[in-house]
C-alpha cells in the first residue's frame, strides 16, 4: 500500500502520515508532484529483460511518450541477488536533481522516494501500479532497501536518459531508510 510521510527538514519523526490514495495525491499535488495509480497487471518473470518489461507495458509507455514528448525509456529492475544492488542503492540515496522532470512507473515491487521542498521532506512509498512524476530541479533521493525488489519504467525528455546533478548535501542520512520507514 502506498504511503506518504511528511517530515520537517530537521525532524526524525513525521509530522503527517497519509495512507489514503486521494490524500496522498492531494498532498503531493500541493508541491507539483504527480502521483497516480496505473494498471500493473502483467505477470513478469523476476529476471524479465528491459525489452520484455517495455513490451508488456507498451501501450501505457507510448501514451506517456506522446503526451510529454519523452525521448527515451528504460527499466530499472532490481532483486536481492543483483550484483550491483549496493553500489546503485548508495548512488540513488544521495540527494540530487534532474534538469528534466522524472517519471517512474512501478510495475512490480516497491521503493521509497524522498522529495525535499518548502522546508519539508516527503517520503513516498511507491508500490506496484504507482506512477510518480517529480518536477525538474526538485531535490530528491530514492531508497530501494538492502534487499531490493522492484521494476520501474523510467521515461526521459532527453536521449541521454538518467542524468543526476548531485547536491552534495547529506540530508538523506538523517531520514529513515526503507527498511526502517514503517
Amino acid at each position: 500500500m502506498s504511503e506518504l510521510r511528511i517530515y520537517g527538514e530537521t525532524a526524525v519523526q513525521p509530522v503527517t502520515v497519509l495512507t489514503r490514495f486521494e490524500e496522498i495525491v492531494r498532498a503531493l499535488g500541493g508541491i507539483d508532484v504527480r502521483f497516480e495509480r496505473w494498471t500493473a497487471d502483467r505477470d513478469l518473470d523476476a529476471e524479465a529483460t528491459q525489452n520484455e518489461v517495455i513490451e508488456a507495458y507498451r501501450e501505457s509507455i507510448d501514451r506517456l511518450m506522446q503526451k510529454y514528448d519523452f525521448q527515451s525509456v528504460d527499466v530499472v529492475s532490481m532483486h536481492p541477488g543483483h550484483p550491483q544492488k549496493d553500489v546503485l542503492r548508495d548512488k540513488f540515496l544521495h540527494e540530487h536533481t534532474h534538469s528534466d522532470f522524472e517519471v517512474r512507473f512501478f510495475v512490480d515491487g516497491e521503493g521509497l522516494f524522498y522529495i525535499r521542498k518548502n522546508s519539508r521532506v516527503y517520503a513516498i512509498l511507491c508500490n506496484r501500479g504507482d506512477l510518480i512524476s517529480v518536477p525538474a530541479n526538485t531535490k530528491h533521493w530514492f531508497d530501494m532497501g538492502p534487499r531490493p525488489y522492484f521494476k520501474a519504467v523510467r521515461l526521459f525528455t532527453t536521449p541521454e536518459g538518467w542524468v543526476a546533478n548531485f547536491t552534495g548535501d547529506k540530508i538523506a542520512d538523517r531520514f529513515p531508510r526503507l527498511e526502517n520507514a514503517g
